[in-house]
């Protein structure tokens, strides 16, 4: 089963960025794919208010990277944080795809375009 990283906002509207996340996980798990979406695991130990907690966090996430087959980017916007997971993909030559999620929870691959 293909891992896929899951890429979205998470800082601003935390509450709404995090449920827009879980969509995100959704929308790969029924896809057939397993995820991982490290910003939905490690804001559980970490304080994102501390800006070396946050890093902490996105660098974890970075490290774990590289067993992941794809790394799918949610939402309409790049975030700081999304902005490195990307590059770190595209460093490691890890597909890269641009996703949304709708409301009705469309499959993914209806809306899949290759990003870079």
């Amino acid at each position: 089963m293909k891992l896929i990283y899951v890429a979205s906002p998470y800082a601003g509207d935390v509450e709404k960025n995090v449920e827009y996340a879980k969509q995100a996980c959704r929308t790969v798990m029924e896809s057939g794919y397993a995820f991982f979406a490290p910003h939905l695991l490690y804001p559980a130990i970490l304080d994102d208010a501390v800006p070396e907690e946050r890093q902490a966090g996105i660098e974890m996430g970075l490290t774990l990277l590289y067993r992941c087959d794809e790394l799918w980017a949610f939402g309409p916007i790049v975030s700081s944080g999304m902005q490195a997971e990307i590059a770190e993909a595209e460093r490691l030559r890890i597909p890269v795809r641009r996703m949304e999620v709708s409301e009705e929870m469309i499959p993914a691959q209806a809306g899949m375009t290759v990003c870079g």
